[in-house]
């Protein structure tokens, strides 16, 4: 099974593709981020769409995982969140594949075994977790533990009926 995980974001969204083999192995197959640049939300909406999509059509994921927002002080940031959000969950649909979420804590749970582990602890997991893995960014090292995170509570023997839309 293939494994995208999304970290989304507006600034940087971060992604990272795994394979989870049966018997529980994980491999690193890619990471990184897709930016943009401040400005109007509408054409950089658009930049991190056009990059998902990209990314899902080089590495073929079987699924993929979103983080799921958490609580923001600040509303116009938690809104802005959700609209780079509702990109990570539209190219994955979009492509045809099952999508899950999960929450920031159930991520660092699952990879480190704190729910409220630093940035730079998930990071240290991942990388042991996915030999050969060096994630460029704290994005696309949260975006490798939500792959992670999903490749375990799915359990080994999860059988994937994937119904791909074929690009055009």
């Amino acid at each position: 099974m293939r494994v995208i995980g999304v970290d989304p974001g507006l600034r940087q969204m971060g992604w990272g593709v795994i394979d989870h083999a049966p018997g529980g192995r994980l491999s690193h197959v890619a990471s990184g981020v897709v930016t943009t640049k401040t400005g109007d939300l509408a054409p950089r909406l658009l930049l991190l769409v056009e990059g998902l999509r990209e990314v899902i059509a080089l590495y073929r994921p079987d699924v993929a995982s979103v983080e799921k927002t958490f609580v923001n002080r600040d509303p116009a940031g938690a809104l802005k969140l959700g609209h780079a959000r509702a990109v990570a969950l539209l190219a994955p649909a979009e492509a045809g594949l099952p999508v899950s979420e999960y929450a920031p804590n159930e991520v660092k749970k699952t990879v480190v075994g704190v729910g409220h582990a630093d940035k730079e602890q998930v990071a240290h997991m991942v990388r042991l977790l996915l030999p050969g893995a060096a994630p460029a960014t704290p994005d696309a090292a949260d975006a490798l533990a939500i792959a992670i995170c999903h490749a375990q509570h799915a359990g080994p023997a999860l059988k994937i009926k994937s119904s791909r839309k074929v690009a055009s």
